[in-house]
């Protein structure tokens, strides 16, 4: 990502600067606050967050050489995609799997539905994905301004699976190892959980005995839950007995 642009020095010869491109004005977006649109040679170029204009010393009157253009338009795209990246983080806590697999879809191309300003009528085309480039610099990003947490979010997901249901151990790990979390932080997280087996098992059988007449039937839908079996013998049997 672009961090900086580097201007060429006064004392370049006039051919150098014959190549050069002025930023010619800084507007603010109308859709996006957030956000300016940057005009060079009296042209719209590209947007950046307000944030990258303040980074990049960004100023009307500013000369880029092609190469410096292909680098802010490389910093518009990445400001682009870390912004719907943070907004699918910010939905609802999320794994770092569930995030860069996010980010590797938005890289795909794929075939949309525009109207027609002009005429009403809608029309196919193909919408280009983002860089694929730019993933690791996304995600790099939002695990240094702490939006990727995998052992918070571990932690909220056993806290909250379930709850009043009742979920096995192993069916709690086995989400978790889906999420893409660490065996590490899924076996610290589970031993200092205050959930247990046995307690979720008499949630389950509370809740689901009626529907299963034939005790066979249920033992075998228990452990299927990922209950160890000689567990759910034993908590039939003192549901039977109470």
């Amino acid at each position: 990502m672009l961090e900086t642009i580097t201007i060429f020095d006064d004392d370049q010869t006039a051919r150098g600067r014959a190549q050069l491109h002025r930023i010619t004005d800084i507007k603010q977006a109308v859709r996006d606050q957030d956000r300016v649109n940057i005009y060079v040679d009296d042209k719209f170029f590209c947007s950046l967050d307000i944030s990258q204009v303040v980074d990049l010393k960004i100023k009307v009157g500013k000369e880029l050489s092609d190469a410096e253009r292909a680098e802010l338009k490389r910093a518009s795209e990445f400001g682009k995609f870390y912004q719907r990246a943070l907004e699918y983080a910010l939905m609802r806590p999320r794994s770092e799997k569930e995030i860069r697999d996010y980010l590797n879809r938005k890289t795909l191309s794929r075939r949309v539905r525009v109207k027609n300003r002009k005429t009403g009528e809608y029309q196919t085309r193909e919408k280009q994905g983002y860089d694929k480039s730019l993933v690791p610099l996304v995600l790099e990003r939002l695990n240094a301004r702490g939006y990727i947490d995998d052992q918070r979010f571990a932690e909220l997901w056993v806290e909250n699976r379930n709850v009043a249901k009742g979920t096995s151990t192993k069916k709690l790990r086995n989400e978790l190892m889906q999420k893409g979390i660490s065996h590490q932080i899924i076996d610290s997280v589970l031993d200092e959980s205050a959930r247990n087996d046995e307690d979720e098992l008499r949630k389950i059988i509370a809740r689901k005995a009626n529907r299963y007449p034939d005790q066979q039937k249920f033992i075998q839908y228990l452990v299927r839950q990922g209950f160890n079996y000689s567990d759910v013998i034993d908590a039939l049997s003192s549901s039977d007995g109470s």
